[in-house]
C-alpha cells in the first residue's frame, strides 16, 4: 500500500504547509494532494509545494471539471507536470449541483457523460497526435458555426499519459473511473464494505488501477474525542454539502448501510439543529471511515484497510513530523 498526505483546501489565512510537505517527502510519503471547493483553487498550492520538493508526487483531489474547460485543465496539468519533472497525478471530478450551479453558474446535468468527454479531450491534448476535436454535446471543439479551427498544442508534454484519477462516489461513476482513468479517489471509504459496494464497478479496472482512499487520521488516547472530530466533519458533509434533493455524500452513507441515519442527519442539519445532527451520527460510521485512537488501535484497524481493494491511503489530519512518522510506520510496517 502506498501512503499519501491529503492537505485539503488552502484556507484560513495563508496556511502554508510547506514544512509539512517537506517532512512528508523526507519520510518517504509517495504523494501529497490538494483540493478545491468554492474558495482556493487546487493547482496554485500544488505548484507552490512542487517548487519546494523534488520527489514526492503531486495530486489534485479534486480539480472540478466545471471550473475550467477541458483544454484549460490539460494545459495547466501539462505545464505543472513539466515544471515538476513528471510528478503530477491529476484528479478530476464533477463536484455536486450546489457548487456547479451555485458557484460556477453551469448546469449539472449528465455528469458521467461530461466527465468522459472531458478526459478524452485532455488526452487528445497530451497525445498531440493531431489537432484537438470533439463532437460531443458538452465540449464541442471547435465551436460549431464559429471561426475557430482545430488546433494542436504548441507545447510538447513531458508525459503524454499524465495519470488521471476520478473523484467518484456512485457505482456508475466508479465504473467510469475503472474504464477511463488510472485511479479512483473515494472521499468516504468503509474498508469492510468497499468490495461489496463497488466490486462490480471495479471489475474492469487495469491491474495497476490505484484506489486512493482519503482517510482522517487522529492519533490520540482519547478515542471519544477523536471520534467526535470525525463526526463533526461528517455532520457538515452529510448535512450541508449538497442540496436537500441531491446530496451525493448522504447517498454514499446510505449505501454503507446508514440510510436512515443519513436522512435524519440531513433533516436536522437543514432545520438548523446542527448539534442534534452531530449526535445522530453513529459511532460505527465515524470509526469505520477513519483511523482514530492510540497507535495500537490504529494498527489493528489498518488490517481492514490492507485487506480491502485500497492501494493508496491518503491521510488527512497529521501535520507535524512526529505524527507523520508514526503514521508512516503504522501504514508501511
Amino acid at each position: 500500500m502506498k501512503l499519501g498526505l491529503n492537505l485539503g483546501y488552502w484556507q484560513r489565512g495563508a496556511d502554508d504547509a510547506t514544512e509539512t510537505v517537506l517532512a512528508a517527502e523526507r519520510l518517504g510519503y509517495d504523494s501529497v494532494w490538494t483540493a478545491e471547493a468554492y474558495g482556493s483553487d487546487v493547482f496554485t498550492p500544488l505548484a507552490w509545494y512542487g517548487a519546494r520538493t523534488s520527489r514526492i508526487k503531486l495530486g489534485t483531489s479534486i480539480a472540478q471539471i466545471s471550473a475550467r474547460p477541458p483544454v484549460t485543465t490539460a494545459m495547466t496539468a501539462m505545464t505543472l507536470d513539466h515544471l515538476t519533472g513528471g510528478r503530477l497525478l491529476l484528479g478530476v471530478g464533477a463536484s455536486g449541483p450546489q457548487v456547479v450551479e451555485g458557484w460556477y453558474g453551469q448546469p449539472f446535468a449528465r455528469p458521467l457523460a461530461r466527465t468522459r468527454e472531458y478526459v478524452e479531450i485532455m488526452r487528445q491534448v497530451w497525445r498531440r497526435e493531431e489537432p484537438v476535436t470533439s463532437d460531443g454535446p458538452h465540449y464541442p471543439l471547435p465551436l460549431p458555426g464559429g471561426l475557430g479551427k482545430p488546433l494542436k498544442s504548441i507545447t510538447h508534454p513531458l508525459r503524454p499519459d499524465i495519470p488521471v484519477y476520478l473523484g467518484a462516489e456512485g457505482p456508475k461513476n466508479v465504473a467510469l473511473a475503472a474504464e477511463v482513468a488510472q485511479g479512483w479517489l473515494p472521499l468516504f471509504a468503509f474498508p469492510e464494505k468497499i468490495a461489496e459496494m463497488y466490486g462490480d464497478s471495479l471489475a474492469g479496472a487495469a491491474p495497476d488501477f490505484d484506489v486512493a482512499a482519503m482517510v482522517l487520521v487522529v492519533i490520540s488516547d482519547d478515542v471519544r474525542s477523536a471520534l467526535d472530530g470525525v463526526k463533526m466533519m461528517l455532520t457538515l458533509y452529510i448535512g450541508g454539502m449538497g442540496a436537500k434533493q441531491r446530496n451525493f455524500h448522504a447517498d454514499i452513507i446510505g449505501r454503507m448501510g446508514f440510510a436512515e441515519a443519513a436522512e435524519r442527519i440531513q433533516a436536522l442539519y437543514l432545520a438548523g439543529r446542527k448539534d442534534e445532527a452531530f449526535h445522530a451520527i453513529p459511532d460505527e460510521l465515524a470509526d469505520g471511515i477513519s483511523l482514530v485512537g492510540p497507535p495500537g488501535r490504529i494498527k489493528e484497524r489498518l488490517e481492514l484497510w490492507h485487506k480491502s481493494p485500497v492501494t493508496s491511503l491518503l491521510v488527512m489530519g497529521p501535520r507535524d513530523e512526529p505524527t507523520l512518522r508514526t503514521v508512516r510506520d503504522l501504514v508501511l510496517a
